[in-house]
């Protein structure tokens, strides 16, 4: 077929299908669209708090494990260093055996936590997100809104701020899964620092 003419087909072929498309299309209403920002409701909600809190603690607590384990290590290579060339020859093997059982349980442990710390994670995320689906539907029926949508910087290059609920959607998420007022505030901080992270620590949420 001439190169020249596809154009010309396509154009003719598109055109049942375009007038038969628009004459519906004054029937429907227009669409109200809405958009909240997934991370905002997920780790700010006063059930996200409370149950990041709770995955900052274990992570805090297997820092810990992890300085102890790795302050071991390095007492052993100290050692290794500073004795060396007096011990003997079993000695030394013996020393260089414990050293290399140390590193590789080191090595173990941190993979074995970093992979709980993620499970944690993703399934509190999934977690909230099924609590979440009847929350936006109830926000969309009581604002008569026809679709809620998640920020995509990719994919949204400006936004109004009107038209951002997730302020809404949190306060609708906190009364329909309400959270026992005492572990709110230790979740507030707990929440951004799971966010964030710890820096130099080993570990982070």
């Amino acid at each position: 077929m001439n190169r020249l003419m596809l154009p010309v087909l396509l154009a003719v072929l598109l055109l049942p299908v375009c007038s038969s498309a628009q004459a519906p299309a004054d029937s429907f209403p227009t669409a109200k669209i809405a958009w909240i920002n997934l991370e905002q409701v997920v780790f700010t909600c006063d059930e996200g708090k409370a149950k990041f809190s709770e995955i900052q603690a274990f992570v805090d607590e297997k820092n810990k494990e992890n300085d102890k384990l790795r302050a071991e290590l390095d007492k052993l290579r100290n050692q290794l260093q500073v004795q060396g060339s007096k011990l003997t020859d079993e000695a030394r093997a013996d020393l260089e055996e414990q050293i290399e059982e140390k590193e590789t349980g080191l090595q173990r442990f941190q993979q074995d936590t970093q992979k709980e710390i993620e499970n944690r994670r993703l399934r509190t995320t999934n977690y909230i997100g099924k609590q979440l689906q009847a929350v936006l539907e109830k926000v969309a029926k009581d604002k008569g809104i026809h679709a809620i949508l998640f920020f995509n910087s990719s994919r949204d290059a400006y936004v109004d701020g009107s038209l951002n609920l997730s302020e809404e959607v949190i306060k609708y998420y906190n009364q329909m899964h309400p959270v026992a007022a005492a572990k709110a505030p230790a979740g507030t901080a707990a929440g951004r620092r799971s966010r964030k992270g710890y820096g130099k620590q080993f570990f982070s949420a």
